[in-house]
This record gives structure tokens, sequence and C-alpha cells, in this order.
């Protein structure tokens, strides 16, 4: 039956695949009523994330663990365990036999995004670009024996683990359609609209999980394009908007609104829902960047008061862990320019003041964290 979305096609061997309809949806999308009234309150709360990130001393120090979320955050919906400590300790190269071993594929989610952010520079959004993503994304890691960087030449499919293709929740579009509906999809994404970009972003989100061109990785990719859909037309000056925490919270009507616009064609309650993720992760986020500010407020004045001599080098640690959350007496003395014994010192005494917290629990090489930092941004936090 077809629909405003797209129609299910019998396939020779028996199962049905899904055919999505080009974008814009016809007919169109109506931007009134509930809708309207959401995306005013997505668009207010994006403007005040981005005007929040102008006043930080350096929003480099936020993106940068915000970016760490996310990919903790994005991949576990995927079904991995790693959390954002075992990143950081991972990054700092800290052993851990009791570390999930899936930490690779969130570090490779964090390589990604820094790619795909530094290749914004230069390409536009693009099935290219998506491409080469994916490829860094999928690289050395569980999926990497399915073509990173390739589009699938094989039919794929959504369903429960160890589901069979006639079994299968959702069928994608057969291989022989992608380069066509990427293209379609390329073509939108650059095409003059009326529509609000918002409500645009959110259309080509739901079109490229439907379309799946991967064998493994679409949801980070799809969850990816979003943010940088955002930071290419200048709608954020950081990358600061991901929608995995209102994702993974809402799993199941995630699925169930995307499946309701291919069933129903849905298109304005899928939006809807998507719009509220968006005003409540800029609120989120928000929130959090004031929370840094206020606490590097706080550890500078307290540093400056209980420190004599030895402040100047305290508050060259601080900023550094803004950073590196993770520090050694080795580290410090690096940063400081100090030999040991002082730099030993220095550490002692910021962990007294509980701005440090040891987290190796060994006698040698040991490991400091700045753990009301960190804490800012585990999972459970918004």
């Amino acid at each position: 039956m077809e629909n405003r979305a797209g129609e299910y096609v019998n396939q020779p061997t028996g199962y049905s695949a899904f055919y999505p309809r080009g974008l814009p949806p016809e007919p169109p999308v109506e931007v009134k009523g509930k809708l309207q009234e959401q995306l005013s309150k997505a668009d207010r709360a994006l403007g005040r994330l981005d005007g929040t990130l102008l006043v930080l001393p350096n929003p480099e120090l936020f993106v940068y663990m915000y970016i760490r979320k996310e990919a903790v955050l994005s991949s576990q919906i995927e079904g991995t365990q790693s959390s954002l400590q075992d990143v950081l300790a991972a990054e700092a190269k800290l052993f851990d036999p009791d570390r999930p071993n899936d930490v690779a594929a969130v570090i490779n989610y964090i390589a990604a995004i820094n790619y795909g952010l530094k290749r914004l520079e230069t390409l536009p959004v693009s099935t290219r670009m998506i491409k080469e993503i994916h490829e860094k994304l999928m690289q050395g890691v569980r999926g990497s024996h399915l073509t990173p960087g390739e589009i699938r030449k094989t039919q794929n499919w959504i369903g429960p683990g160890g589901s069979s293709l006639n079994e299968a929740s959702f069928i994608p579009p057969p291989p022989d359609e992608l380069p066509e509906l990427l293209s379609d999809l390329e073509k939108y994404l650059h095409s003059d609209s009326m529509l609000p970009l918002l409500v645009k972003i959110g259309l080509a989100h739901a079109q490229f999980e439907t379309i799946h061109p991967f064998l493994d990785g679409n949801g980070r990719i799809g969850r990816l394009l979003i943010t940088f859909l955002l930071c290419e037309r200048k709608v954020l000056s950081k990358p600061v908007l991901y929608l995995s925490y209102y994702l993974k919270n809402n799993r199941s009507e995630y699925y169930e609104k995307l499946q309701n616009i291919r069933r129903k064609g849905e298109w304005e309650e899928w939006l809807l829902f998507f719009l509220r993720g968006v005003e409540e992760v800029s609120t989120q986020a928000s929130l959090a960047a004031k929370q840094i500010i206020l606490l590097r407020e706080n550890h500078r004045s307290l540093i400056t008061e209980t420190f004599s001599r030895s402040a100047g080098g305290a508050l060259q640690v601080l900023e550094n862990l803004y950073t590196n959350p993770i520090v050694s007496v080795r580290e410090v003395q690096e940063i400081t320019g100090t030999s040991y014994p002082p730099a030993n010192e220095l550490v002692k005494s910021m962990e007294e003041i509980k701005i440090l917290r040891e987290i190796t629990g060994r006698k040698r090489h040991r490991r400091y964290m700045y753990w009301e930092y960190v804490n800012l941004f585990r999972e459970n936090s918004p």
C-alpha cells in the first residue's frame, strides 16, 4: 500500500521491502497548531544554547566532553556497554582488564565526529562525506567486516537479534535503489525550501534511517547527520546538540514514530517528537554549560584563596583538566614546567581540596580525575 512516505513492494524471494518516496512529503507537511508551537519552543531553546556558548570562557572545554558523552550514549543505543569513565580511562591509556571490550567502538565514534566537523570546512554534508565518516566509525571494530565506508550491496533488515529476513520488523529498500535515493536526499538537503530548517533536518534524519544505506552503523550516522547539518547551516557555532540522550530515554517511541511514517505517512507526528527532543536536549546542554562556568569560577577562586606561590601552576593544571580530565604527576610536571617533587605536592594539594580524586588505588603510577567536572557529563545526567 502506498502512502505519502512510500510503499512496500514484494520481492522475488517473498519478502516486502520499503521503497521511500522523495522529500519533501506530498501532501506537504503542515506546520501549524501543536507542531508550530513546538517548533517555536525548539528554535528558542536552540538559540539560547548558542547564546550560552558565546559567553563560555573557552567553548572548546565544553565541546570536548560533550562529544564524548554523545559518543557513549549513541553507541549504547546500539548495544555497547562502555561508560564515559571507560572512554576517558582508555584515552589516558589506563589498563583495566574489566573494561568492556567495546570501548574502541566509542573511541571510533569520537574520531568520526571530529573528522566530520573538520571535513565540513571543505565539503558540504553529502553522500561522499557520509561514506567517509562511516569508514572512520567502523574501522577495526565490530562490524568492520561489513564494508566500512561503502554503500551496501546486499539486503539488510531491522528486527530482534537473530531474526531472519522474513521475521524482520522493517526491511529497507533493496541495494539497487540506494544510489538514486541517496542522490535525491542529497539534493533535498541543499535545495531551497520554504520549510523551517529544523523541520527539514527532522525529515532528512527519518529519511536516512529509512534508506538504511550501510550494513551497520546507520543509527549512529543518522544521529550525527542532525548535528552536522546544524553546524553547516551556522545554527550552532559549536557541535553541542546531540539527541542520543533523548532518543535513548524514549527508544520505543522513537522506533514507533519512524515506523508510523512508513506505515501511515505520519510525518507530522514524527516531527513533533523530534522537535520535543531538540527543545529538551538544547535546554539540558545550556544548563550543563552554565554549570561548567560556575564550577570553573568556584575552583579558580578556591585555588587562588588556598594556594600561595603554587596558585599559578594549579590554575594551569585546572585549565588542562577541562581537556584531559585524567592526569598523572608526570603530566602535571610537564604542564607546570617544574620538577617531580613540587608537581607531586601540587597534585596532593589539589586532591586535599577535592578538585582531584585518585582513581587507580595503586601506590605507583597513580592517576587522578577531575571528578566533579566528569560527573556533570555522566550518562544518567542531562
